[in-house]
């Protein structure tokens, strides 16, 4: 198998975007984001898919916090 070495200089980044991530958009307050409300809309998103739920880091945070300590 062939290994890779990053040069020294290499900058890691990421990305994420809270529609995908979040979900929870009408908990502790919050109100539907502009996307929340058009994905809601019968027939604007392939197969009705909503970020309603999504990825539902925010009850879910936690875990990755602590993923590190494994």
């Amino acid at each position: 198998m062939n290994s890779y070495k990053f040069p020294e200089d290499f900058m890691w980044g990421v990305a994420t975007a809270s529609f995908q991530i979040e979900g929870a958009a009408t908990e502790a307050g919050c109100k539907p984001s502009v996307w929340d409300t058009f994905s809601q809309t019968p027939g604007k998103v392939l197969h009705g898919d909503t970020g309603t739920i999504a990825c539902d880091h925010y009850h879910r945070y936690l875990q990755s916090l602590l993923w590190p300590a494994l």
